[in-house]
């Protein structure tokens, strides 16, 4: 459990890692951000499909994994018509922040990145060898354009360099204790272990389409961001032959 918590703060503070250039730039360069965008998304659906996707198969067969990855995307559906689009990259100008509207948009940053928190917890309770260290390293890959993303407009806002580090870390504080929940109910589920692998992986792939593919295509240069998703794809493949 403790492995489980330090990777995935770990991952989480990369968010912070990830401001760090939109407190010294106001901008980014599209291609720069659309790339890592890309990136991002390719370790994802890596991680999806070799961590959690292809063992939960194996541990518990196609129509456990099927109903895991069902109940994902619905919960992260759920999810989003709760909690409205406040995050600071979906905004279509730039942020200026209230009291009403800061509390709002850390909610939202806040519950986009539970599932990522909630599969390193899964992965480390699975039993299998690295399969925790891939997730939280996949993830950590995804968090730096992530806290790019959030911390970029809201310097364009004129928000403070300390606030809009702050806003960028809460997304990622929110994962270490997701990822104890994903360790317990790992346990709690026992022989029902496969669809809680499958659960984290339904709710990561609607993230992966929902927000980071649309998101990374939003300036016209659909090519970089392909092209960023592939190398993110095979690092985690790489990745996954190293430490599994």
């Amino acid at each position: 459990m403790l492995s489980a918590f330090l990777a995935s703060l770990l991952a989480g503070v990369a968010t912070g890692l990830g401001a760090i250039p939109a407190l010294v730039f106001k901008t980014i360069p599209h291609r720069v951000y659309d790339t890592l965008l890309g990136f991002a998304a390719g370790a994802m659906l890596g991680a999806i499909s070799f961590s959690l996707v292809l063992p939960a198969v194996e541990v518990g067969g196609l129509g456990q994994a099927l109903v895991g990855l069902i109940a994902g995307v619905a919960l992260l559906l759920l999810l989003e018509v709760a909690v409205p689009h406040l995050e600071p990259h979906f905004s279509r100008e730039p942020l200026s922040l209230t009291a009403r509207r800061g509390l709002l948009l850390g909610l939202a940053v806040t519950l986009h990145n539970l599932p990522e928190g909630f599969s390193v917890g899964v992965g480390y309770a699975s039993g299998q060898a690295g399969l925790g260290l891939i997730l939280a390293l996949a993830i950590g890959a995804q968090n730096i354009p992530e806290g790019l993303a959030v911390a970029l407009p809201l310097r364009l806002g004129g928000v403070s360099r300390r606030r809009s580090l702050l806003f960028a870390l809460i997304s990622g504080l929110a994962e270490p204790p997701a990822a104890l929940l994903g360790f317990l109910l790992m346990n709690w589920l026992g022989a029902f272990s496969a669809f809680g692998l499958a659960l984290a992986a339904g709710a990561m792939l609607y993230a992966v389409f929902n927000t980071l593919i649309p998101e990374s295509h939003k300036h016209g240069l659909e090519r970089e961001s392909s092209l960023g998703v592939v190398a993110g794809f095979l690092l985690l493949l790489v990745l996954q032959e190293l430490l599994a």
